[in-house]
């Protein structure tokens, strides 16, 4: 079954769950990475926050985590 990202979940979690997509917020100058708002922001959220184009950059980490070999790490908050 291929892969959706979900539009709910929090940036903290992708970086969590998928470590690759730290590169992907950093080419993008965000400052996710630590933020204590990460565990709240979604991925419009921090789009809109940071001004980036919300459909390239879902499409961007949805294309990373496909490729990332980490994909079967389990959520931080399972």
């Amino acid at each position: 079954m291929p892969f959706k990202l979900d539009p709910n979940m929090p940036v903290d979690e992708i970086m969590r769950r998928w470590p690759a997509t730290i590169r992907v917020m950093i080419r993008h100058q965000m400052l996710c990475i630590g933020c204590p708002f990460g565990i709240f922001h979604t991925v419009a959220d921090a789009a809109v926050a940071h001004e980036v184009d919300e459909a390239a950059f879902t499409a961007e980490l949805s294309t990373v985590i496909r490729l990332d070999s980490s994909t079967k790490s389990q959520s931080a908050f399972e």
